[in-house]
């Protein structure tokens, strides 16, 4: 169940990270940045959800992705 409830997230965290990083990427791009910055987000920002709850857990989710897309467009283009 939590990794459906993973794949729901990062799609969502990818979709918004894309979108506020204004680059252009295709479904199967933007989910696996979403999942991934969901992956990052949900370890670096674990104790918030302990804190506050599911809706820390998105934004770390959002947060990661867009670190995800930081880190991608800086290094790797």
């Amino acid at each position: 169940m939590q990794f459906v409830l993973l794949i729901i997230i990062g799609a969502a965290a990818g979709f918004i990270a894309t979108r506020l990083m204004k680059i252009e990427a295709d479904l199967p791009t933007t989910l696996a940045v979403g999942i991934l910055g969901a992956i990052i987000g949900g370890l670096v920002l674990r104790f918030l959800l302990v804190l506050t709850g599911l809706a820390a857990g998105f934004v770390g989710a959002v947060l990661g992705a867009v670190l995800l897309i930081w880190i991608w467009q800086t290094y790797f283009k």
